[in-house]
């Protein structure tokens, strides 16, 4: 079945405009046919409907309604793009036909579950058309005209189209109301200075209706074509749709689901909501990127630059419908033509994330229910007499005085400075809680934080200009406005203040959807079309106020219709800016609540997970989902943070937890803990091992987080991204690589003692051992005991490792061990970042060491490309080379021999080398 139909510069419907000619003029207003007309499958598609349909109307006794216009019969189900998505109605026909559209009832499907819309669009519904196209310096403008009005009410007549082809592989198109301002999202994003001279696509538009149809002039695949349904643009509904040309669909976050989403009608909204990860909900942040794998194993992402409430409709055509309610529709297409490529384009639009400080690297332990600031250090010390690997310390809102920011419970938690003060003195650190709603009933005068900020303006105003009050933890609360400069100030005050009697490390910012334990306010909200618009996408509570702030609230920067998904990520930056300004040092800052940029602020928790092996899956999607949306730094809560965990789950998830970028155990109050030392002999020995693998990796994990933080690479990465050739990987999320060398593959079943997963082709090596295993790409059973977590290091590459220590601080120090995994051609590469760990824009300043490894013709050389003090502090002590075919005769470091042992399992080890890691060196085996 054709994907769309020939466009040429002869035919009158159409203009072909390509990047590099001048913009023909189209001689004719004819009509574009549909996208799929035209095909011999169509033609017997549209015949069985047609019977199916007489023969149900004939058993059913006409329960279909009167006959339909052949045009409506003409549309195969799987293109039925939705023209009554209105949720809780009952679409009758007189509704739909009320807008213009097709009914056919389909079968019933189950509650709650989607299908095949009944009302649809004939191919012939009025959309808008191109009047005008004109070229300009970095691409084209166009005028838009609707001449027939939509169903929603302010419906746009006149739109502008700006198109702009800002790189060979970054295409930019917005559409915007032609003659009025529009509300659009306050992110800095990179302004073109000249067009792309060599684009890797081609744009072509459909005039009447007006249609975008983009694509790939390698392969000739289309990416876009949205003419399969009309462009609406109203005040508060937008909507566009394009057909796809695969259904391997990633991104939309975020949402609990597998990695790759289903198409089988499925919506995805965004719209920042708190509620437990659960399928299908509208969950804490709101990404609105897709990355779509393309037959042939090219990828494209195309992101929608708009915070406003979005939903996307999936559909088995394959098709895509954007729905917002409000903003503009402001895209960006990035052609890859690899999903990695694809990655690094979105995050020179978002921005590439910050450096983590090393020790954010480290093992993170949590819960909320420690009753005291002592109870707390007993952790932290039974932690440390097991020798168990931990860098930060962390407290919920236990430690606040009745649950309020910037307090300190002076009974329960009096020794919490003496304890900060001891993790300081052990080279571990020190995160605590804070929510962005402010107490508002402590009596004036008694509460800093709510008396500057009302006397300042710096809370969330309702229509009356009065704070807005909900209740969340300490009771009834204002909520800070982020998206007011004054506000950071006011922030880094509090801060300021609170430091100086704990002096914390870093902040966990919670709670910031905003979530609010009232739907609206104490008040609700008022009457209007901001709080109940004229369409409401399909969010959890069916209102936008639901569980989170009045939509009319009034913030300084625009309304909070327009800010909503915004606001955790104003936070983090107003968080990230005041920990630079306290400490002077790398910030560390997790938030619930994200948006695209983030990572330039901010990690990322999935959330209040539950104890569950279901869970622990789920994560998986969950992380690599976040790595697509430019967020490295991101786990999951691992064990469980509610529910009663079992021993069994907690060290599988320890084991996969060890491999999230950022590794915390977390736990609600009244459940048992989950802390390592809490567990069996055996189980924690497991736990503890697991957690001397990461930080003997910490060297490895270390340089990847800077190849992202430099040009967007991914750490957590799929497997599809390094094999997107292998169309077996591309729904793999039960597994996944560090970097394009480390595989895990982690167990995630109870009652088992090994483990399937898939080996891409070529040689991988055990880490522990060494020993090789040769795959042609297939599913493999592993043996995996309770104390046991597969990894394997893929052929070619070389990882930096070291000996692990109990703290970053102290594995920084140790003697690096680097580990060669040699390819079928016995060559092999990597490389090493190493700077302070902790200091500001090190990469910026020259402050640094990278150093490259690389092995040909039996020889490990190790150059140092640049070159700082702190390189001088650390030795390279062992090389270890899996896969030297034969033991060799002698060794030699620099020309002269050196002791050396050989193992029967190809393993060749160089002990005792004692080189510093700022002098280069090369050894070789004869």
């Amino acid at each position: 079945m054709k994907s769309y139909q020939k466009l040429t510069t002869t035919q009158p419907a159409a203009c072909r405009v390509e990047e590099e000619g001048a913009v023909p003029m189209p001689t004719g207003r004819g009509k574009l046919a549909p996208w799929w007309v035209g095909s011999g499958l169509l033609v017997a598609a549209v015949l069985l409907s047609t019977i199916t349909v007489w023969v149900l109307r004939q058993v059913s006794g006409g329960w279909l309604g009167p006959t339909l216009p052949p045009k409506c019969l003409l549309v195969p189900e799987s293109h039925r793009f939705d023209c009554y998505p209105e949720r809780r109605v009952v679409v009758t026909q007189e509704l739909c036909e009320s807008r213009g559209c097709c009914f056919i009832q389909s079968t019933p499907l189950v509650e709650g579950k989607q299908g095949v819309p009944w009302c649809f669009y004939p191919p012939d519904f009025p959309s808008y058309t191109l009047e005008s196209l004109n070229q300009t310096a970095l691409g084209m403008v166009g005028l838009l005209v609707r001449r027939e009005k939509a169903y929603y009410p302010r419906d746009i007549e006149k739109l502008r189209l700006d198109v702009e082809f800002e790189t060979d592989t970054r295409l930019h198109i917005k559409i915007t109301d032609a003659a009025n301002p529009r509300y659009e999202v306050p992110l800095d994003v990179p302004r073109a200075m000249k067009r792309a001279e060599n684009p890797i696509y081609n744009l072509n538009f459909s005039w009447d209706p007006f249609g975008v149809l983009l694509q790939r002039k390698a392969t000739g695949t289309v990416l876009l074509n949205t003419t399969v349904a009309p462009l609406i643009f109203a005040d508060q509904f937008l909507q566009i749709s394009t057909s796809l040309p695969s259904k391997f669909l990633y991104g939309l976050g975020e949402h609990r689901d597998s990695l790759v989403h289903s198409l089988d009608w499925n919506t995805l909204t965004l719209w920042a909501r708190d509620v437990s990860p659960t399928e299908s909900f509208n969950l804490y942040g709101a990404h609105p990127f897709y990355l779509l794998m393309e037959e042939g194993g090219d990828a494209h992402g195309v992101f929608l630059l708009n915070s406003n409430a979005i939903e996307v409709a999936l559909q088995p055509a394959p098709g895509l419908t954007w729905r917002s309610i409000g903003g503009v529709l402001d895209f960006y297409i990035f052609l890859g033509p690899d999903p990695n490529m694809v990655i690094h384009q979105y995050q020179q639009v978002i921005g590439f994330p910050a450096m983590p400080p090393l020790w954010a690297l480290g093992f993170h332990l949590c819960r909320w229910g420690y009753e005291s600031s002592n109870e707390t250090w007993q952790t932290v010390r039974a932690m440390r007499n097991y020798q168990i690997p931990q860098d930060a310390q962390w407290n919920d809102i236990d430690y606040m005085d009745g649950y309020r920011d910037f307090t300190l419970d002076s009974q329960k938690f009096a020794s919490l400075p003496s304890l900060v003060e001891d993790l300081h003195k052990h080279g571990q650190r020190y995160v605590m809680i804070l929510d962005p709603g402010i107490s508002s009933t402590s009596p004036h005068g008694s509460y800093w934080p709510f008396d500057e900020g009302l006397r300042r303006g710096l809370f969330l105003n309702t229509t009356q200009g009065q704070p807005l009050i909900g209740q969340v933890w300490p009771g009834f609360t204002a909520f800070a406005d982020f998206s007011n400069p004054d506000t950071h100030q006011w922030w880094l005050e509090n801060l300021q203040h609170f430091h100086a009697q704990v002096p914390f490390d870093g902040l966990w910012i919670d709670m910031n959807e905003p979530s609010n334990f009232m739907d609206g306010s104490e008040d609700g909200c008022p009457p209007g079309e901001l709080d109940s618009p004229p369409y409401t996408p399909a969010v959890l509570g069916d209102s936008l106020s639901a569980k989170t702030v009045c939509a009319s609230a009034k913030q300084k920067a625009s309304v909070h219709y327009n800010l909503h998904n915004l606001y955790g990520l104003m936070e983090a930056k107003a968080t990230a800016s005041a920990l630079i300004q306290i400490r002077g040092k790398r910030p560390f800052v997790i938030s619930r609540s994200t948006f695209p940029s983030q990572g330039r602020y901010s990690g990322h928790w999935l959330g209040d997970n539950r104890s569950q092996w279901k869970d622990m899956y789920y994560s998986i999607p969950g992380l690599l989902s976040f790595s697509l949306f430019g967020i490295p730094l991101v786990g999951a809560d691992i064990c469980g943070f509610s529910g009663s965990t079992s021993e069994e789950l907690c060290t599988r998830w320890m084991q996969l937890g060890a491999f999230y970028p950022f590794a915390r155990n977390h736990n609600t109050q009244n459940e048992k803990a989950q802390d390592p030392t809490a567990f069996s002999p055996a189980a924690r020995t497991a736990m503890k091992d697991v957690l001397l693998t990461r930080y003997s990796l910490l060297p490895f994990l270390y340089t990847l987080f800077h190849r992202a933080h430099l040009q967007g690479d991914t750490v957590a990465r799929p497997l599809f991204f390094e094999f997107p050739r292998d169309v077996a990987t591309w729904e793999l999320d039960r597994q996944f690589l560090w970097g394009r060398s480390l595989l895990v593959t982690p167990v995630l079943e109870p009652g088992v003692d090994s483990v399937t997963g898939y080996v891409p082709r070529g040689t991988w090596y055990d880490f522990y051992t060494g020993s090789s295993v040769n795959s042609s790409g297939e599913m493999m059973k592993m043996s995996a005991p309770l104390e046991h977590l597969n990894l394997h290091i893929r052929e070619g590459s070389i990882l930096p490792t070291q000996k692990p220590g109990t703290t970053t601080e102290v594995t920084r120090g140790n003697p690096l061990h680097l580990i060669v995994a040699l390819s079928s051609h016995a060559t092999a590469w990597g490389d090493l970042f190493w700077d302070d760990g902790e200091s500001l824009d090190t990469f910026e300043q020259g402050n640094y060491s990278y150093v490259m490894f690389n092995v040909t013709e039996n020889i490990f050389t190790s150059t140092v490309l640049h070159a700082s003090t702190e390189a001088t502090k650390v030795t390279i002590g062992t090389l270890s080379i899996f896969g030297v075919q034969k033991p060799p005769s002698k060794v030699l470091l620099n020309g002269h021999e050196k002791p050396f042992s050989y193992l029967d399992n190809q393993v060749l080890t160089v002990s005792d080398l004692s080189i510093s890691l700022h002098q280069g060196f090369s050894l070789q085996w004869l």
